[in-house]
């Protein structure tokens, strides 16, 4: 285990390591003598772990598995792999209105990579496409979200998706379609953040709170930064998430 990189380095310089840093790569290795595995597929950042099923399937009488490492896809905010737990994702079940808008929210330099792992777009096509980034990055971006999109919702979404990006973060307007949701009317008055994991606008009041603090929520066209903001039951109300995301909320 002392073979690994960093913990190597760490071990002489005298800095901790966890029981649990040890036990999961022995235990994610397990699982290959556990499955008899004769391929296991990981990122880049599992080539340690799927090593470690290959040792310990030899220490088994098994013939060692062979490991298939694809890279690491940035996420959307140019920096860390892509993740839920950064909120830096694009969620292949997502709305296509949110797939399209999304990809065309990172950053240029992250385009040559997105359009070579994300994309349908192969041969030369893919090559002509990658030279076009430097010369008009906008076009390149949403070929790459118009291909995205039509990957997971087909063709007619991708085109929708698209019209209602202008329309509502190039032109400022709102989206011709925004959902209605119906909460229940508890008492007189609601917490904000609450009212929008309850209309799907955020999936935690933590998560709601730091949109809120970030100045990404409006209510009926006014920003709001409060996180301690009560809103009235008594009448429907549009809540915008970001540039993107709306929902009509009525209480019942």
């Amino acid at each position: 285990m002392l073979e690994r990189d960093d913990f190597a380095a760490r071990y002489r310089e005298g800095r901790p390591i966890s029981l649990v840093e040890f036990v999961y790569p022995l235990m994610q290795g397990y699982d290959s003598i556990a499955l008899e595995a004769d391929v296991e597929l990981g990122g880049t950042d599992q080539k340690f772990n799927l090593l470690v099923g290959r040792t310990l399937q030899e220490r088994f009488g098994q013939e060692p598995q062979v490991c298939v490492t694809v890279p690491l896809m940035r996420g959307t905010d140019g920096m860390r792999k892509m993740s839920k737990s950064y909120d830096n994702y694009v969620g292949i079940t997502e709305p296509p209105e949110e797939i399209y808008g999304k990809t065309m929210s990172i950053p240029d330099e992250l385009l040559e990579e997105w359009y070579y792992l994300a994309s349908s777009i192969r041969g030369p096509e893919l090559e002509a496409a990658q030279a076009r980034i430097s010369d008009d990055p906008m076009g390149a971006k949403r070929t790459l979200a118009r291909d995205i999109t039509r990957a997971y919702h087909g063709d007619e979404a991708a085109e929708r998706a698209e019209a209602q990006f202008d329309r509502v973060v190039r032109r400022g307007e709102k989206p011709e379609e925004i959902p209605e949701v119906e909460v229940a009317r508890t008492a007189d008055e609601m917490w904000l953040p609450k009212l929008m994991v309850e209309a799907g606008l955020a999936d935690s009041s933590s998560e709601a709170v730091r949109l809120i603090r970030q100045g990404a929520v409006q209510l009926d066209g006014t920003p709001v930064t409060d996180k301690d903001h009560h809103v009235s039951t008594a009448q429907p109300l549009l809540i915008r998430r970001g540039k993107r995301r709306f929902a009509r909320v009525r209480f019942r």
